[in-house]
């Protein structure tokens, strides 16, 4: 008798967020497996604390198929907030960043 297996290989992400308020820009990092719902709470304040009242753009996305990966590589980008800049300003070259549509 052969069994067949399928893997469901989950798909974790680890994304950076800016957000500009009073021409102050913040950022926020984390990991998900459904990055479209964290956007959504955390653009509707439902989400965690720090991200309540502001309005989210994704500037940095990268997927991971293991959570314990995704979750060391969510720790090193919190940690290197020169990382985290250049991203940033990679990100505010790229787009119109002078709308209030965030």
């Amino acid at each position: 008798m052969i069994i067949n297996f399928i893997w469901i290989i989950m798909v974790y992400s680890v994304y950076l967020k800016l957000s500009k308020k009073f021409n102050k820009y913040r950022s926020y990092v984390g990991y998900t497996k459904n990055i479209s719902n964290r956007l959504y709470l955390h653009n509707n304040s439902k989400g965690a604390k720090f991200t309540k009242g502001r309005k989210w753009k994704i500037v940095y996305l990268k997927k991971y198929k293991s959570k314990i990966i995704a979750m060391k590589e969510e720790y090193k980008l919190k940690k290197n907030y020169k990382l985290r800049k250049e991203l940033i300003s990679q990100y505010k070259e790229n787009e119109n960043f002078n709308t209030a549509s965030l």
